[in-house]
């Protein structure tokens, strides 16, 4: 592989928009980059191949080989060589995940998702101003929904913050913090699950606890514990960062939270309108590794042992399949963004994400009609060197 020209992820130029480094990118299927760790990986840019390859049995989730690209040098984020991330062993344990994920579940929490939005919002509005979006609202809420359904108790909820902001440094953090974190979120989880183990309630834990101990085949301790930490971990952070960030951009573009309280059905089609601008952080998740070499749809072919980025912001930027793609069009129908994957890796909290960003969006826009940012978007900074982009603070008025 040739030496890359091209750093990822991409920087944010300007900061409110999709990256102007995605422009052009369609003109080839694959681009060379550089990432945080210094090591090289090709990114996929177009959606069909970034569609066909999360499907693609050549293309392994399994990254703990001596070959393989990093994200980071000095965290292995969610790699983890007692977990097999690929078929069958990854579709077997997924099929248990999943159960806990359906849309009548997810929809019987909205209530709740409800409750907790208006909850916060109260809190907020008789606080000081300005107030952090984030603080009040982007983050609470999608912690404590995840918190309940996996049945964390609320005093630990701080805790595990702690612990996950670690565990997702990319460069923010030295290697012996990283270390640290990982350690004490283990701990944590562990002791978690042998408290559930011996007192279990109706939660997800405890489900998956009973499908571990009554038949060995299925899930095994290590599963177990991966998968509690990795369903706590995608179900708050990636979810908290959309809430801050795309609340942000409808406040910067103030047009846009116009349109939606003129017509409050735009909800739904404005949160996946967010999501596939993805202004919250890039796809650094999807990286894959060839096990055999891959054409691609021009005729380029992905090598074996080729590191490989699926990336879904470009996919969601591809002019083949996107309108006026660079254009936040809150209007915007078919809109089958790659967001959260696809296929046999499509996001198993898809559901529950959209059902929290649709509460939150309408229920503060509703709350506070006059909401503004109270610094120019401009100036709002991102957290650079962290696993999800986002802005660090989100100062608003109203």
């Amino acid at each position: 592989m040739s030496k890359p020209t091209l750093r990822y992820p991409f920087p944010w130029t300007p900061p409110m928009r999709v990256p102007e480094a995605l422009r052009g990118l369609h003109d080839s299927s694959a681009v060379e980059v550089t990432l945080p760790s210094g090591d090289q990986a090709l990114l996929v840019t177009r959606y069909a191949d970034v569609r066909a390859l999360f499907a693609e049995h050549r293309l392994s989730r399994n990254m703990a080989r001596p070959d393989a690209a990093r994200v980071s040098a000095d965290n292995q984020l969610f790699l983890d060589p007692n977990v097999d991330p690929d078929p069958p062993d990854h579709t077997r344990v997924r099929g248990l995940v999943t159960r806990a994920f359906t849309a009548r579940r997810i929809e019987s929490l909205r209530p709740v998702a409800q409750s907790i939005t208006d909850e916060l919002l109260d809190k907020m509005e008789a606080g000081p101003r300005p107030a952090d979006l984030n603080e009040a609202l982007a983050f609470p809420l999608p912690i404590r929904v995840i918190c309940l359904l996996l049945g964390v108790p609320a005093e630990d909820r701080d805790r595990f913050r702690e612990g996950v902001d670690g565990f997702l440094s990319v460069t923010k953090l030295p290697p012996d913090e990283v270390a640290r974190a990982r350690q004490d979120l283990f701990v944590y989880l562990a002791d978690l699950i042998e408290d559930k183990r011996r007192r279990p309630s109706d939660d997800l834990i405890s489900e998956l606890i009973r499908v571990r101990d009554e038949d060995d085949n299925r899930l095994n301790e290590h599963e177990l514990h991966f998968w509690v930490q990795a369903l706590l971990i995608a179900g708050y952070v990636t979810t908290a960062s959309q809430i801050g960030t795309g609340t942000a951009v409808l406040l910067h573009h103030s047009r846009l939270a116009d349109e939606i309280r003129a017509d409050w059905s735009l909800v739904p089609s404005a949160v996946e309108e967010l999501l596939r601008t993805q202004i919250m952080g890039s796809s650094v998740g999807t990286l894959r590794y060839a096990i055999d070499d891959i054409p691609l749809t021009d005729g380029s072919v992905i090598r074996k042992g080729t590191s490989v980025l699926l990336s879904e912001e470009a996919a969601n930027t591809d002019p083949a399949v996107f309108d006026r793609p660079f254009e936040i069009d809150i209007r915007r129908q078919d809109n089958h963004h790659m967001t959260f994957g696809a296929g046999l890796h499509y996001c198993v909290g898809a559901a529950l994400a959209r059902m929290e960003l649709q509460v939150a969006t309408e229920t503060l826009l509703r709350r506070f009609p006059a909401i503004r940012l109270a610094v120019p978007g401009e100036r709002l900074p991102r957290a650079l060197g962290g696993f999800m982009e986002g802005f660090t603070e989100v100062p608003v008025d109203w």
